[in-house]
């Protein structure tokens, strides 16, 4: 099974399926030249003919934070052309939402409601996180607010690195633009091209038959993508239907944002094998079949990261630098 996300090319014999790479890249957040030597990585450890009739799952989070969002997407973007027998899945993540939010291009409320709703709970915040009050942000959604601010806060303690212009570290995005942070200019300096792909960014993604290296062999198992997990205690059916739905309602969609309650496998999905793969957590975590893969998290010090099965090989970019 797929979903709008995949581009089909050729149809695959049974055979060819069995054999079929699937490749998940963890959130790439800016960072052109390592998605290059990823690439270059991915190229160089698997054999060609597979490689180029794989299907690739990119987990979300494709801009800020790095120098070169603008380099990334017209990279992701060229993809089904340069490489047409390849399938590529593109998730959307928080920080494309909120970029979608920004430049107009986050699908409406299905119920006819105003983005400007999305505010209420939160309005305590605006002053501290500084969101955005130029051009357009009377009926915006909170997270584009959010994403185009400016947090007064000027170093990530955690992290111990510079905050970058918002919470979301959305100002080298725009640089990458030509715009400086903050600038409605940026809602016209983004080809409608880049725009077309942040409108279409699929919310999940589903996949039946996947073959998966485990203790005990070769499992099949059905694969579920999306950005930062499933919650616990959430019926499965009905958030899946609500992602597929892309529904911007809420302000803050917890599958795509969330942390703690998106970490582990619902124990619904536990009856049938069931792989859940993300990114977003800026960790590198492997247990059992919950694939969490981002282990750069966006920072120039560490690396970006992909996972292939059935083999569950990690691959990096510093890979092809040894």
């Amino acid at each position: 099974m797929s979903n709008g996300g995949v581009q089909i090319q050729n149809p695959l014999s049974e055979t060819q399926k069995s054999d079929r790479l699937l490749i998940c890249v963890g959130d790439i957040h800016g960072h052109y030249s390592k998605l290059q030597n990823l690439w270059s990585s991915l190229q160089s450890r698997t054999n060609p003919s597979q490689f180029n009739t794989s299907l690739i799952i990119f987990l979300g989070d494709y801009c800020d934070r790095g120098p070169d969002t603008k380099k990334v997407i017209d990279f992701l973007v060229s993809l089904p052309s340069n490489y047409p027998n390849q399938s590529h899945v593109f998730l959307c993540g928080n920080h494309e939402f909120a970029l979608a939010a920004f430049v107009g291009v986050l699908p409406p409320p299905a119920d006819g409601s105003e983005f400007k709703q999305t505010w209420r709970d939160y309005e305590e915040s605006e002053e501290r996180e500084g969101w955005y009050r130029g051009d357009g942000y009377e009926n915006m959604h909170l997270q584009g607010r959010m994403w185009a601010g400016s947090i007064k806060v000027e170093f990530n303690t955690v992290e111990g690195t510079e905050c970058k212009g918002s919470i979301y570290d959305a100002a080298p995005t725009f640089e990458s633009y030509g715009v400086p942070h903050g600038s409605s200019d940026l809602m016209k300096a983004i080809p409608d091209e880049h725009k077309k792909f942040l409108a279409d960014l699929v919310w999940v993604h589903e996949q039946d038959d996947v073959c998966v290296q485990t203790g005990e062999g070769i499992k099949h198992c059905k694969l579920i993508a999306v950005h930062a997990g499933l919650e616990k205690g959430k019926g499965v059916d009905e958030q899946l239907r609500c992602l597929k739905a892309r529904d911007t309602r809420v302000p803050k969609v917890e599958a795509l944002s969330g942390r703690k309650s998106v970490w582990d496998i619902p124990e619904e999905l536990t009856a049938n094998p069931t792989v859940v793969v993300s990114g977003h957590h800026g960790k590198l975590h492997i247990e059992g079949l919950r694939l969490i893969v981002d282990e750069g998290g966006g920072y120039e010090h560490k690396p970006l990261a992909a996972i292939i099965l059935p083999s569950m090989e990690i691959v990096r970019d510093t890979d092809c630098l040894n």
